[in-house]
């Protein structure tokens, strides 16, 4: 069974950069994607980005696009979220989730199974 540990949340000042990982362990498919979403409080858990393992498919939100990355790290089975150009509105709590193959619905939290336990970021002065 697929297991997913996210590590890098922190609190950083507007402007700052921050880089979140997820440990992806227990895989057994070759083909999956790997998404992350975030949520804030009092809101819903939103899109951020997702990537299939084999790089044939990277997805950013608007919201994010131009100041974060995703990436993959196949050595060490672990994907990457850089984070800079960092807004007090991406303070939330970050979550990194997988699945199966690939989906058209990337963007979608019921799209994914498996979810690590989350990370938060703070964005403050």
């Amino acid at each position: 069974q697929v297991q997913l540990v996210e590590s890098g949340g922190g609190l950083v000042q507007p402007g700052g950069s921050l880089r979140l990982s997820c440990a992806v362990s227990g895989r057994t498919s070759s083909d999956f994607g790997v998404a992350w979403f975030r949520q804030a409080p009092g809101k819903e858990r939103e899109f951020v980005a997702a990537m299939r393992w084999n790089g044939a498919a990277t997805r950013l939100a608007d919201s994010v696009s131009g100041r974060f990355t995703i990436s993959r790290d196949n050595a060490r089975n672990t994907v990457s979220l850089q984070m800079n150009s960092l807004k007090s509105e991406d303070t939330a709590v970050y979550y990194c989730s997988a699945r199966a193959g690939w989906s058209t619905a990337y963007y979608l939290p019921s799209s994914y199974a498996i979810w690590g336990q989350g990370t938060q970021v703070t964005v403050s002065s």
